[in-house]
């Protein structure tokens, strides 16, 4: 039976735990070394703090550098293992890494440790690095990686491969090949594919796509993950203002930003941080309960609202058997508009902000209208009240109406104010609908009491 991958990682951690612990250093570095470079950085995190001062010892920059490019934890977390090691051997290990990791890295750091390592680095690769770092988090230039395989125009087929030789072991990414001017302005792009199925003699201008699509290193991470989802590029290169090539954003950047902004839109939308699935049973109270708190008082608030409206309650009982229906259908519909909404003013849509709120308009008008009917009718052949018919449908249609909408203008409010929609709360929205269902339910009724009481 084949084992599952958490298993084989498990399996790799023992076997190489037990090289160490034997003394065994080339068996344990012929098994490392045939580990792929996710199972790397999975096994080194795997393995006790004993043991990593072993192995940290025994392998080379380079290998290290892979396994740290390849770590799938919190930068926070890549920092503390990096300090395990003495100063110069972490600034060995951050030199030989792609310089987008490199770069989080050190966002991560505290201003003392960021110190401590340039002063260790060439100040060439110091300087890059100050240049990297100053751009903000979840823009593109703080994706990007400034390892890129570029040559001059004017360069034929020949030479321009031989080029590509010699710099892809450096390089990222070689899918792409960057054709730049004398002063570094991109020019065009060549696939590696195009070098490869051309005469050698041919000029690269024949071949170079002039047509280019790139990215400011000021966007928004959202927008190059848009960007690069529509054209199905495997790499996309990043320019200032004046066209200079400033570096490359590969698409397994583009993956990590789908699943962080996806972490976002579900954390906001259930009032929880959901980054982190396999968190002890402490850690996941000690994330839920403030929210849970929260809106358990916030949720008092619907309790007063019913409170005040008890002397309508008094003279139709039957009323209360319909709070939890009303409040409940109008909050589902809000959380659905929310969702919606969130989904297209946050990832992109063809639709105006004004479009998507005349679609959602229409949308929420025939909700109400089919749902109002159909409890209308259930009421009326239930409790044989037409005055009651009424009031209860005409409750929940209004109810579902202003709920989508409420749900749906805040995040295009949001989007007009350059604020990400994913941090509106979806649990908060669903009990700020709960609140404005049961004003509206007893609005209602009590304008209509005398067409059913007593009858």
């Amino acid at each position: 039976m084949e084992l599952d991958h958490d298993q084989q990682v498990k399996q790799a951690v023992q076997s190489l735990t037990d090289r160490l612990e034997n003394g065994q250093d080339d068996e344990f570095m012929t098994e490392f070394t045939a580990l792929h470079d996710f199972e790397k950085g999975q096994v080194y995190a795997g393995f006790a703090e004993n043991i990593r001062e072993v192995a940290w010892r025994v392998m080379d920059d380079e290998t290290l550098a892979t396994v740290f490019d390849n770590l799938e934890i919190d930068p926070d977390e890549i920092v503390d293992l990096l300090q395990e090691m003495p100063p110069q051997k972490g600034a060995n290990i951050l030199m030989e890494m792609f310089a987008d990791n490199e770069a989080d890295l050190f966002q991560a750091m505290p201003s003392r440790l960021v110190a401590t390592y340039l002063a260790l680095m060439p100040n060439e690769e110091a300087q890059e690095i100050h240049s990297l770092i100053k751009y903000e988090e979840q823009t593109a230039g703080s994706l990007m990686a400034t390892e890129y395989l570029a040559v001059q125009a004017g360069a034929k087929v020949k030479d321009v491969l031989a080029q590509v030789k010699k710099q892809a072991e450096e390089a990222e990414s070689i899918i792409y090949v960057y054709v730049v001017d004398g002063q570094n302005r991109l020019v065009g792009i060549v696939s590696l594919r195009d070098l490869l199925t051309h005469p050698d003699e041919m000029t690269i201008e024949s071949i170079t796509n002039t047509r280019v699509i790139s990215v400011k290193a000021g966007d928004d991470q959202k927008d190059v993950a848009q960007v690069v989802a529509d054209y199905n590029f495997f790499s996309i290169p990043v320019t200032n203002d004046g066209q200079h090539l400033l570096g490359i954003i590969t698409v397994d950047d583009i993956v990590d930003v789908i699943d962080e902004e996806a972490v976002e839109e579900y954390s906001g939308l259930a009032a929880v941080d959901v980054s982190d699935p396999d968190d002890s049973p402490w850690q996941s109270v000690l994330k839920r309960l403030p929210w849970l708190l929260a809106l358990l008082v916030l949720g008092l608030v619907s309790t007063a609202l019913v409170v005040a409206f008890e002397p309508t309650i008094r003279q139709a009982p039957i009323l209360a058997a319909f709070i939890p229906l009303i409040a409940g259908t109008a909050g589902n519909a809000g959380t659905q508009s929310l969702a919606l909404a969130v989904r297209r003013f946050g990832n992109g849509s063809d639709r105006s902000v004004g479009q998507a709120l005349v679609a959602e308009l229409i949308a929420a008008v025939t909700l109400a209208v089919i749902a109002g009917l159909l409890l209308a009718g259930i009421v009326y052949f239930w409790q044989g009240s037409r005055g009651l018919a009424v009031a209860v449908g005409l409750a929940l249609a209004a109810s579902i109406l202003v709920a989508s909408l409420l749900a749906h203008i805040v995040p295009a409010v949001l989007e007009k104010m350059k604020v990400d929609p994913a941090v509106v709360n979806g649990p908060l929205v669903q009990t700020v609908c709960d609140w404005l269902a049961i004003l509206i339910y007893f609005a209602i009724a009590a304008g209509m009491l005398d067409g059913f009481v007593g009858k």
